[in-house]
């Protein structure tokens, strides 16, 4: 199970989350999030993160020119679009990219899951609310191809087992306060799933 860890804002927090045992780290380019990060600075963080960590740009309701010169300019690999409001032309990305379906019920979850998607509960902000998705939902569901958000813990992480979700993606859950990363939480979190693979 791959392990993403979101709303990296700093340096510290990037090493300390990969040397936790993180596969990608996410950076947050959407400007009401108390996560906001600068492209260029996510740049500077990126050219000292070591090889073979996949980077992540969020992205809400912005057309895919503004995503592709963001993924360029921060050097993300791929983006992640939460596109309500049908604003991205996925077609027009020059980077590899994974909606995000902010689920409201199991429906939304069976309609998309022959693509990889990411999974997380419907709020009226957007991420890193701590809200969870209902598990009974993936119950009739290949979650070969899921990535699950939204409320995780080192403490809930054991309710996932049975489930083969493809990844996780933590950012709150992880946190000693918006924005900042607490290392020891990092490193519960990756132990927690790893003992469930």
């Amino acid at each position: 199970m791959k392990i993403k860890i979101c709303g990296i804002t700093n340096l510290e927090d990037a090493l300390a989350a990969i040397e936790a045992g993180a596969d990608a780290l996410g950076f947050v380019f959407y400007d009401k999030s108390p996560r906001f990060i600068e492209p260029f600075e996510a740049r500077k963080i990126v050219d000292e993160i070591p090889p073979f960590i996949q980077t992540v740009g969020l992205f809400v309701n912005e057309n895919s020119g503004f995503i592709n010169q963001v993924c360029t300019n921060a050097k993300m690999q791929l983006a992640q679009i939460i596109d309500d409001d049908s604003f991205t032309d996925f077609d027009a990305l020059k980077f590899k990219s994974m909606r995000v379906i902010r689920a409201k019920s199991e429906k939304d979850i069976i309609e998309n899951m022959n693509n990889y998607i990411l999974v997380d509960a419907f709020v009226d902000s957007f991420g890193g609310a701590g809200k969870r998705v209902a598990l009974e939902w993936f119950k009739k569901v290949d979650c070969s191809k899921i990535v699950l958000a939204g409320g995780l813990t080192q403490d809930n992480i054991c309710e996932l087992k049975g489930y083969s979700f493809y990844g996780v993606d933590v950012s709150s859950g992880v946190e000693e306060s918006k924005g900042k990363k607490d290392k020891q939480k990092m490193i519960n979190f990756v132990k927690a799933v790893n003992e469930i693979k």
